[in-house]
């Protein structure tokens, strides 16, 4: 059953029964793309596990990644030892090949929201999702990887947001994310209101927003290269301590400026092929704004990261970040 939810997910079925057993735990289908998983046996070193992908629906190595993991799970290849909530985030935008439906839904997890339509209605079920998952498990230490693809390609192919939060990182999240071969992670500067930044922000959640790699049709990803992540996964869901390397090995970076668009005429001074952390150096013009004004690169040297100039007004059109040597 459990190799089958994914296309049962944007099939639109929904199995009967809901609740039902596998090797190692049960499942309960709590509702279109959100599935819990709670083992026979918890493993003393078991945290109670968010995994969530296509919160963007034109981002599907996640998809196939947690298909992978699903599928080892019901082989009994895996063993289930902590409890987890699969969420894939945006059906109607994945069965359409599409970012998002009306608006993105990676900005809308804040508790007081009040828009209306397919992306906001979404974010509410999934926050409450997440609530009810933490709450029923209250006593574990809370985590939630969200899983993504970038827009374009990237000097460090594989990478990571923190979000910001008044939870501190756990030191051994480093080492357990350069084993999973994240190569550079990038520290937020302030509330972004993200799904990774729900779960921090509002249940201090250890949390991550995961780049792996750009975006490409089903079937086209190179899953070889996300082994190491899908090591991660495992490693977590059976209340297992993973794999640890050196933090050594990635690249640092924090954000300096978020890049806002604010008028109709908003234009980025960017190749649209040009990477993210790509360098600029100072004096280089980087956007043009009629209400802003240009935006011009000053004494310090900036990276761009996450760069789009057709997002609304008011958005962001891409963060402007420094190297950092702090891994804290």
């Amino acid at each position: 059953m459990l190799g089958q939810w994914l296309d049962w997910t944007l099939d639109g079925e929904r199995p009967s029964p809901r609740i039902g057993r596998f090797p190692s735990g049960t499942y309960h289908l709590h509702g279109p793309g959100v599935l819990e998983l709670t083992p026979n046996i918890l493993r003393p070193e078991a945290r109670a596990c968010v995994f969530s992908a296509a919160i963007h629906g034109n981002e599907t190595a996640p998809v196939e990644l947690l298909g992978d993991w699903l599928s080892a799970l019901e082989a009994s290849t895996l063993q289930l030892g902590a409890p987890v909530l699969v969420i894939l985030g945006n059906i109607p935008a994945l069965k359409a090949h599409k970012r998002f439906i009306a608006t993105n839904l990676n900005r809308l997890f804040k508790r007081d929201l009040d828009e209306r339509g397919p992306e906001p209605d979404r974010a509410r079920e999934l926050m409450e999702a997440v609530d009810t998952f933490f709450a029923r498990h209250h006593a574990l230490p809370k985590l939630h990887y969200d899983l993504h693809t970038a827009i374009r390609g990237s000097l460090y192919t594989r990478f990571v947001v923190e979000p910001y939060a008044e939870t501190a990182t756990d030191a051994e999240q480093w080492q357990w994310l350069a084993a999973a071969d994240m190569q550079a992670v990038l520290h937020q500067h302030q509330h972004s209101w993200t799904f990774s930044h729900y779960s921090k922000h509002y249940h201090h959640a250890q949390a991550f927003t995961f780049e792996l790699g750009r975006v490409a049709p089903f079937g086209e990803n190179d899953m070889a290269a996300l082994a190491p992540m899908l090591t991660l996964l495992s490693s977590l869901s059976a209340g297992c301590e993973p794999p640890k390397k050196t933090a050594e090995t990635m690249a640092f970076f924090k954000v300096q400026h978020e890049l806002m668009r604010q008028a109709e005429d908003f234009t980025l001074c960017l190749d649209d092929d040009v990477p993210n952390f790509s360098r600029f150096e100072p004096g280089t013009c980087l956007a043009k704004d009629g209400v802003a004004g240009d935006f011009i690169v000053e004494k310090t040297p900036l990276h761009v990261v996450f760069p789009n100039a057709h997002v609304d007004i008011g958005a962001r059109a891409a963060l402007l970040v420094v190297p950092s040597h702090a891994i804290t």
